[in-house]
């Protein structure tokens, strides 16, 4: 959904025309900042311009004293010094150094005077004077245990930190001027302040500067004094800044932070979502097609967003990982205020005569936050999987969801009655469409007042409801975080009763515009606001809700039609009096939290795993559920855009995600359409969704043979639901991406490290690369290797490591099996993912050259937390030497026992072998378990492989067994 970008001064009509009004059609650049225009920004790169012009002149005014360290249990602590000033005074900057059990290390530097409360605010201000420091109890939620193991060597200059596995690890501390360079095994692998450029911000007052008048026809000649003050920091956006007629009044002045971290040896960076660019970023300052602005995480309200762009969007995850060949690092920069990250790459030869063979390239990224605390994690590695899993112990890893959310999501803005929910429910099971959940956008509600039913258009909720329920369908409906200030409103009149809304600079309510016109915003950094979120979601008090309505949580970045940026102004005040400038980017994650915890709580005794979709999120959010990519359009750019930007947000920690299918914006033509679900059957979260003025396109409309193909890929997803899932369980205890670029499976393969548009699906060996560009009569398939690769859908085979060239005509979809995997799968169609419960499965075995295979399957009830005490299978597959293994690799609890009682009746109904030897050309039958199954054997032809079927094995998908060809 998307908000309408209204100049202040059409306020007081937007109620009387709100119907009438369209969103606007393509992006506003001028509504949003450039780093020219965003103060800190300009700053802090003019910093970098000074420090490189200067060259090994630059003096960095950073340095720790000696004599306030102290080490403690895997801690160092101690004061950095900051000269301000030619006379040598200084700033005190608190400094803290962590190393963690995990193998990871924390920086954290604050201010003393800020700590202390000793400063001054302007205008009165009932901000917080201390910088934000509770950022970390949103977002950390495990892995801050202290190395017990790590030891620390002291001389003049420098501390000398080993850590990690058999101290691997080693940290450098270089006193004057204040440097870390962190190694493993005895190599630099990050080095933090190598170019100089740390810069915070301290407080001071602010000093009314007066310029002595001049005499008419008396030319102007500069004193000493004003040259030098001409060289000095720019002060322009010091104290108050404006942009788009707001003015952000700056209470405590120039607060900003900055670093420089380097790579050395790293010319590939990923991570930092969310952007709509490649996986692997560009430069932001010089380089070949490089952008002209940092990436920029601000959460904001963008529409119709541009391609290849560093522009900030919805979502914000300042997790950025470097990889050379072999090895991955990672740093996580814990700041909730507005961001920006720099990239260079730079190229050295080892000598001169190398034209560039053997040459190394650094990548030199340099971040900069508005305000808070500086606070950076830093991971060694070596694997992308010891790196994302290190990140995953600190924000926790991504929310294992109810089945039904990695299925099919049917969604547009609006369905506009409930019988017209219930037709479409009806013709999506006529054409045997399967599905699992149809959602309403805000025109449901009464007059867009949350937690209300409009009475003319949808006057019988429960009926809808019980129709989908006969299908095992579900409902999610959106709830955004503005409520309508109205009369005769009783959720309006108890959040400003309790006063459980966010204020302005001035400690009063805060009005915005948003759908409903004049509204207010639900605070959820603070506690009561969120037991009171929570009691609204109760079915006494939602009315017409039951447990198959879940929620979509749009709109909190939050949007503000009439703010700057179309958000909230900085100088807003939170729960505590935390400013919004501290807490913008933590802001949607916050309500999505409320959110979660409301499902958890809508009736005692019930206890579903939540689904909540948001717009807006952090690190963390993963925890919550799933994410989209916003408002894109029909295009093919667009489509070809999503996988970039879910790998990414996958490898960041937050895999649940996907973008809408078809383009919310604009009408696709239906190759468009179609390509775009046979891509959207590999998205995490996979949704179809579109805008009110564009035409129907519920996949039943687009005739043949387009809705025979599109019914095709729909029907591929939810026969590989139990791979899918699998993916996801994995996701869920050790933060692997669920589909995974080829760097992560291949660490050391350098031709693949920028590949974005194909990748693997989990742990499953499926190697997708669906078709995103216009007319594509044919892909190229990376192979990273030499194994053998079979088509998913008629068993040719392909070998050799780099591009083989796969025609795709419109129905086909370009997935291969590699050899040595086996993918579980279900072959019966249903309508929907809840009538597959109890289906049987089927086996596809695809053996490598060596004849040999594995696969895990995994699965519970898909709807409670019982999995937690037990209640789940999970199954490795093996084979070899001709034999089938099912070994039981789960951890038994209390609850095992009575789950697999439910399960005993489901069995494997076929096992497909592919690449199956010659010899059981003659074979009629194996020994399956206690008993005998028929095989069919079907030889190789026409480039495709021979493969073999196995019907009826008469085993249990729980139990342990053997079958012998």
């Amino acid at each position: 959904m998307r908000s309408l970008m209204l100049p202040s001064q059409w306020a007081a009509c937007f109620l009387a025309f709100s119907s009438l009004l369209t969103p606007i059609t393509s992006v506003k650049h001028e509504n949003f900042k450039t780093c020219d225009q965003s103060g800190f920004c300009k700053r802090n790169r003019a910093y970098a311009d000074k420090a490189v012009a200067a060259g090994s002149s630059w003096e960095i005014p950073y340095q720790i004293s000696k004599e306030s360290l102290s080490w403690k249990n895997g801690q160092l602590q101690g004061t950095i010094l900051k000269t301000i000033n030619a006379k040598g005074e200084s700033v005190r900057l608190p400094i803290t150094i962590s190393f963690l059990e995990s193998g990871s290390a924390r920086v954290v530097i604050d201010e003393e005077k800020r700590q202390k409360g000793e400063i001054e605010l302007r205008h009165n201000s009932k901000a917080k004077k201390e910088r934000y420091n509770e950022v970390e109890s949103w977002v950390i939620v495990g892995g801050l245990t202290l190395s017990t193991t790590a030891t620390e060597e002291r001389d003049d200059k420098k501390s000398t930190v080993k850590y990690g596995k058999d101290g691997q690890f080693e940290a450098i501390i270089t006193f004057a001027p204040f440097a870390i360079d962190f190694k493993r095994d005895a190599v630099t692998e990050i080095k933090l302040n190598d170019r100089g450029l740390l810069n915070l911000e301290h407080w001071r007052p602010k000093i009314e500067k007066t310029e002595p008048e001049k005499k008419e026809g008396e030319e102007e000649t500069p004193t000493p004094e004003a040259q030098a003050n001409k060289d000095e920091e720019d002060e322009s956006t010091w104290w108050d800044e404006s942009f788009g007629g707001s003015t952000d009044t700056k209470p405590r002045g120039p607060e900003s932070l900055a670093l420089d971290i380097t790579f050395p040896g790293y010319a590939h960076v990923y991570g930092v979502p969310e952007h709509a660019g490649s996986m692997s970023l560009k430069e932001t300052r010089g380089g070949t097609g490089a952008h002209t602005d940092p990436y920029r995480l601000y959460n904001a309200d963008v529409f119709e967003y541009i391609m290849d762009s560093p522009m900030t969007l919805y979502g914000a995850i300042p997790f950025m990982q470097a990889h050379r060949k072999d090895s991955t690092v990672g740093v996580f920069w814990l700041n909730a205020a507005e961001t920006w990250i720099d990239v260079i790459k730079e190229k050295e030869a080892h000598n001169p005569l190398s034209l560039g063979i053997g040459s190394r390239s650094d990548t030199k990224t340099h971040w900069f936050s508005e305000s808070g605390l500086l606070d950076v994690f830093v991971f060694l590695g070596p694997t992308p999987k010891d790196v994302t899993k290190a990140y995953g112990e600190l924000t926790g890893y991504t929310q294992l969801p109810q089945e039904f959310a990695i299925a099919y999501h049917q969604c547009r803005w609006n369905y506009n009655t409930d019988e017209d929910v219930k037709d479409v429910d009806r013709k999506m099971s006529k054409h045997q469409i399967p599905y699992d959940v149809i959602w309403l956008d805000i025109e449901y509600t009464h007059e867009k007042e949350y937690f209300t039913w409009d009475p003319l258009t949808f006057p019988n909720p429960t009926g809808m409801l019980a129709q989908l329920d006969q299908s095992e369908r579900k409902l999610v409906a959106i709830i955004d975080p503005h409520i309508k200030n109205t009369d005769n409103y009783p959720i309006v009149d108890e959040l400003k009763k309790k006063d459980l809304a966010v204020h302005n600079k001035d400690g009063n309510i805060y009005e915005g515009w948003c759908w409903p016109g004049s509204s207010h915003w639900v605070d959820c950094f603070n506690p009561a606001a969120v037991t009171w979120w929570k009691s609204l979601f109760q079915y006494s008090a939602f009315k017409g809700t039951a447990e198959n309505v879940f929620i979509w949580n749009d709109m909190n970045e939050p949007s503000v039609f009439n703010g700057p940026e179309t958000t909230m102004p900085k100088d807003n005040l939170h729960y505590g009096n935390w400013e919004h400038r501290d807490v913008h980017n933590i802001n949607g994650m916050t309500f999505h939290n409320a959110t979660y915890q409301a499902l958890l709580s809508r009736k005692k005794g019930e206890l579903k795993r939540p689904f909540v979709l948001t717009r807006s999120f952090y690190s963390g959010s993963q925890r919550l559920g799933a994410m989209w990519t916003g408002d894109n359009e029909a295009k093919w750019d667009h489509l070809a855009a999503a996988f970039p930007m879910i790998l990414n947000l996958g490898i960041s920690g937050f895999p649940f995600a996907g973008a809408d299918v078809g383009g919310f914006f604009g009408n696709p033509e239906k190759d468009l359409l179609t390509r775009w679900y046979q891509a959207g059957a590999f998205y995490p979260f996979f949704r179809g969704h579109a805008h009110i003025d564009t035409r129907r396109r519920e996949p039943y409309l687009a005739g043949e043979p387009y809705t025979g193909i599109i019914t095709r890929a729909l029907r591929l997803r939810y026969s590989l639901l139990p791979t899918w899932y699998t993916a996801f369980h994995e996701a869920s205890v050790d933060g692997t991406p669920i589909i995974r670029p080829h760097y992560f499976e291949y660490p050391s393969d350098e031709a693949a490290f920028a590949i974005d548009d194909q990748f693997f699906i989990g742990s499953s060996g499926l190697l997708a690369h669906p078709v995103v560009t216009e007319s594509a009569e044919s892909v190229d398939v990376y192979l990273p290797d030499n194994e053998i690769y079979y088509d998913y859908f008629d068993y040719k085979t392909y070998h050799g490591q780099g591009k083989h060239n796969i025609l795709t005509p419109l129905d086909k979809i370009p997935l291969l099996m590699q050899g040595g995997h086996i993918v579980p799968r279900k072959d019966r169609p249903r309508r929907s993912s809840g009538l597959m419960k109890f289906d049987p499965y089927t086996l596809v075995i695809a053996l490598n050259k060596a004849g040999t295979a594995q696969g895990e399957l995994y699965v519970d009830d898909g709807e409670s937390f019982d999995y937690e005490s037990g209640a789940y299978i999970h199954r490795s597959f093996s084979f070899g030497n001709g034999v089938l293994f099912s070994k039981d690799i789960g951890t038994k609890g209390k609850l095992t026992d009575k789950y697999l009682k439910t399960m005993k009746n489901v069995g494997v109904e076929k096992i497909i072998v592919v690449g199956a030897p010659a010899s059981w050309k003659d074979k009629i039958s194996v020994k399956a378990g206690k008993g005998e199954a028929k095989i069919e054997y079907h030889a190789e032809e026409g480039g495709k492989a021979a493969w073999a079927v196995v019907k009826k094995p008469q085993v249990a998908i729980g139990e342990n067994w053997t079958i012998e060809f």
